[in-house]
């Protein structure tokens, strides 16, 4: 069986935790941003986790067991 290759796209968008945990960023922070509350852009800097029913999907595409 051949290795599973990396998608070189989820490689740059997810980073895994030390407790197994996936995180990402927020999205709508890139640009449109004058319309944009400052609290709204303030709460878009941080990271989040990726929700438990596409784990499995960005696990398969980053080729973690």
């Amino acid at each position: 069986m051949p290795k599973m290759k990396t998608n070189c796209s989820a490689k740059k968008r997810f980073k895994v935790t030390a407790s197994g945990k996936l995180k990402r960023e927020k999205a709508y922070k890139s640009h449109i941003l004058t319309k944009k509350s400052r609290k709204t852009k303030r709460n878009l800097r941080q990271s989040t986790t990726v929700a438990t029913v596409d784990e499995k999907r960005v696990k398969r595409a980053l080729a973690i067991g």
